[in-house]
């Protein structure tokens, strides 16, 4: 159990403008997203981590570490026996309930919510200084904003391509404005025709894709494979991205993991977006 010092020597704001004090960096941290064990490895920390949650599974390294459950089943028990002096939890993923019974034992926690290519850049950086090796996570926050700076200098500029992102099909649910993969659609020169929708990952009708008619379509699905609901969108021929040939997929580990992996994906999405374009008076 972590006992909090008269004077912490090191104090971090996390995403939620909560104060996490540690009495030096940690040694002995626990991640409960994918997501934050990848950003950890990226940032040096990787030899801190003692456990992890399902689906950690990159870097290599990841896989071979003691699970302490899935992101949003957290086993309470096994992270109290990896006697952790920090979790870095998913603050829109993991059960509040379960971030309290961590308080109530007295382990930091520190909260991670990256909704921007910025903000993952950021986690970078936060994410080394928590762990101690402040210089690896600002190398790689360096390195991730050079490869995004260079990839908005040749596609943000382009002209727009209206386009519905996917992440699943039942129930059919997309994301807004507001999404991290909404920001890597900018700087690709794309527009989310549902960005204006409340909700960060909405569900939406197929009357509703139809009418806003993207001009492409990008979906993600859960594994490697192009889902085979993506190619249902040619049943109607008339809905522009269909009529193009535009239905594209993007693997969601290099899209819907708030990580470096991410500018692979954008990538990916940005050459899609760009063959859309090249399209235009081609039909």
């Amino acid at each position: 159990m972590f006992a909090a010092p008269l004077r912490a020597e090191l104090v971090v704001e996390d995403d939620t403008g909560r104060r996490v004090q540690l009495p030096q960096p940690a040694r002995r941290i626990v991640s409960l997203a994918p997501h934050v064990t990848e950003l950890l490895f990226a940032a040096g920390a990787g030899a801190r981590l003692v456990g992890v949650v399902a689906y950690s599974d990159f870097p290599d390294a990841a896989k071979a570490l003691p699970r302490v459950g899935g992101y949003s089943n957290v086993d309470m028990e096994a992270i109290a026996a990896l006697r952790p002096d920090l979790v870095i939890a998913w603050h829109s993923g993991n059960r509040d309930a379960h971030l309290d019974k961590l308080a109530a034992l007295g382990i930091p926690v520190f909260l991670n919510e990256p909704r921007s290519l910025d903000d993952v850049a950021r986690s970078l950086e936060t994410f080394g200084r928590l762990a101690g090796s402040d210089e690896a996570g600002h190398a790689a926050a360096e390195s991730f904003r050079a490869r995004r700076t260079e990839l908005a200098r040749r596609y943000g500029k382009r002209p727009p391509v209206p386009m519905f992102y996917q992440i699943w099909d039942d129930p059919l649910m997309t994301i807004n404005d507001e999404h991290l993969i909404s920001d890597v659609i900018r700087l690709c020169g794309g527009r989310n025709v549902f960005g204006t929708l409340a909700q960060l990952a909405p569900a939406i009708g197929i009357e509703s894709v139809l009418a806003a008619d993207p001009e492409a379509i990008v979906a993600s699905g859960m594994g490697e494979a192009r889902p085979e609901w993506l190619d249902r969108w040619k049943r109607w021929p008339g809905l522009s991205a269909s009529r193009a040939g535009n239905l594209y997929f993007v693997p969601p580990e290099l899209i819907q993991r708030h990580t470096p992996r991410i500018l692979d994906g954008a990538a990916q999405l940005c050459e899609f977006l760009d063959a859309a374009r090249a399209k235009r008076g081609v039909r």
